[in-house]
């Protein structure tokens, strides 16, 4: 870097700059010597290529004006930042056309010069904002399904919570308001006590029943007691309710290290998987085991069932409830996989655990 008469100028010694020319002219990303002030002393090729410029046309103007108007005082503090060491950040670049190229720099102080020169390289970063816009969209595709199956599974508990309220509690609350009519009626004290006795054999069913549905909408033993007893107690009532022997091996687990929404979680993905087995395979016995494994809590549940085609399932899994069993898995940062034969289906879920837990 000479100055004189004419200002600032580079001045080559011959050697080895055609080996240094070669090596920068082939590289993947753009480079290029400015002095302190921003003026551009030198650029590669693909720097020239990256805004659209003839190289002629980028040597001699000013730095600043290749940068987005918006980013010129950050920039400037760039170059200032450079005259100490280096400095990086990301800036767009306007190109020919006006249109904004995303780029990351990256500047560094020549050595020799004493702050009269600066190295810039110059890093594309539209393949990797395009892969982030990508990203960000399907991000945002994904969210807007797993909120439309979250609505629909709450419109089809609403639905399934309305029909047993109506056929189930609905129904012993009429019988008991008939029986009251009847009551008043009564004219024999052995009538009334009789009516009486009825009455509260209603109201104890009627009890139980909305009990049932209560627990049904959430357990509140898994809040006091944790998943091992709530799941041990949602089994006797299910043996009770379908007449379907249920093996639960729970391993001695400590349930209590477990978060909240691991618990919670685990007992859905059950009550379904159970679900499942009363309405679609006609199985007569289940077995539920628990396992630790090294990182992972597994879980597997296994029926004597009729089974069904798991090729024809994939392409429908809702009806099964096994798309909603996947998705909790997977909000539990887990995996979820069935194994369907002619006889019987068997469910597999894995969960992974935290270090304090493994």
């Amino acid at each position: 870097m000479v100055s004189g008469r004419r200002g600032e100028q580079v001045v080559s010694l011959k050697g080895g700059e055609p080996a240094y020319r070669m090596l920068v002219e082939a590289m993947s990303e753009g480079a290029a010597t400015v002095s302190r002030s921003g003026a551009v002393l030198y650029c590669n090729g693909r720097l020239a290529e990256l805004i659209n410029w003839p190289p002629e046309k980028v040597i001699g103007s000013m730095v600043q004006s290749l940068v987005a108007e918006t980013e010129g005082d950050r920039f400037e503090a760039l170059l200032a930042e450079a005259q100490k060491g280096v400095a990086k950040g990301e800036f767009n670049l306007r190109c020919r056309d006006g249109s904004p190229v995303p780029v990351y720099l990256s500047l560094n102080r020549f050595r020799g010069y004493d702050g009269q020169a600066l190295g810039m390289v110059i890093t594309d970063l539209s393949e990797q904002k395009r892969k982030q816009a990508e990203e960000i969209k399907q991000a945002e595709a994904m969210h807007r399904l797993l909120l439309e199956h979250e609505l629909s599974a709450q419109e089809e508990e609403r639905r399934r919570i309305a029909r047993e309220l109506h056929d189930e509690a609905g129904q012993l609350l009429t019988s008991l308001l008939v029986g009251l009519r009847t009551l008043e009626d009564a004219r024999k004290l052995a009538d009334v006590k009789a009516q009486g006795q009825r009455l509260r054999k209603i109201t104890a069913q009627a009890i139980d029943e909305v009990g049932r549905l209560a627990r049904g909408l959430h357990p509140t033993v898994l809040d006091d007691h944790g998943l091992g007893v709530a799941l041990s107690r949602y089994v006797s009532e299910y043996t009770k309710t379908h007449n379907i022997a249920v093996e639960l091996k729970l391993s001695e687990l400590d349930f209590s290290t477990l978060s909240s929404a691991i618990q919670i979680g685990l007992y859905r993905i059950l009550q379904e998987a159970l679900t499942n087995v009363v309405r679609h395979s006609g199985a007569k016995a289940v077995s539920i085991r628990f396992a630790r494994l090294a990182t992972a809590l597994e879980v597997a549940v296994k029926d004597n069932g009729c089974g069904f085609d798991a090729k024809a399932v994939s392409a429908s899994s809702h009806r099964l409830g096994i798309q909603s069993m996947r998705e909790r898995a997977a909000m539990l940062g887990g995996t979820f996989s069935f194994k369907a034969q002619r006889k019987g289906t068997k469910i597999l879920v894995q969960v992974p655990l935290a270090n304090e837990e493994a």
